[in-house]
């Protein structure tokens, strides 16, 4: 396979994940943090990491835009719900299998 078609697949399997997860609005970020070690806002730090490799201006608030489909904070209002003490416990046990800093272990 051709690099050019290789991304060409690669950005539209990122497309569909990034459509799913504004469809599936009842996942919380918690939730996918604790099954998987990362969530929209480290998709948003990763996007943004892109850009910014690229040349791109963009800030981490855009980044989220692209990401949630929505500001940030619109997402939260209408979507986020308060963590359980469960979520929150689960969250400390997996911290160290969480992403970080904009990139996977």
């Amino acid at each position: 396979m051709d690099e050019a078609s290789k991304i060409k697949m690669e950005a539209a399997a990122f497309r569909g994940l990034i459509k799913h997860l504004q469809e599936r609005t009842d996942v919380q970020n918690i939730d996918l943090m604790n099954l998987s070690g990362f969530c929209r806002n480290c998709l948003s730090k990763w996007y943004l990491a892109a850009a910014e490799a690229q040349g791109v201006t963009m800030d981490y608030e855009q980044a989220r835009e692209v990401i949630y489909g929505m500001p940030y904070d619109e997402w939260k209002d209408k979507y986020q719900t308060k963590a359980t003490e469960e979520q929150i416990q689960q969250f400390k046990q997996t911290m160290s299998l969480h992403a970080h800093g904009g990139q996977t272990k």
